[in-house]
């Protein structure tokens, strides 16, 4: 008999910023990397990696929101 063997995934992109936060509330840690004129924003979950691109401003005011640990790629 065969095993199946669990693949690894490719990451989640969201565009809604609210619901970037819903998910936000089940995340273990959020992982931010600042690049040229754009901040990626990474929430990892048990199950998926979630990603958002935002403008700096948007993604500070949205950090400000999020409660889970943070760390800065």
């Amino acid at each position: 008999m065969r095993r199946r063997r669990r693949m690894g995934s490719m990451p989640k992109e969201i565009f809604d910023a609210d619901e970037f936060l819903a998910l936000a509330e089940k995340a273990s840690k959020c992982l931010v990397k600042k690049l040229d004129g754009e901040t990626k924003l990474k929430l990892r979950t048990s199950r998926y990696l979630y990603t958002i691109t935002l403008e700096p401003s948007e993604a500070d005011t949205l950090l400000g929101k999020i409660q889970c640990p943070k760390e800065e790629l």
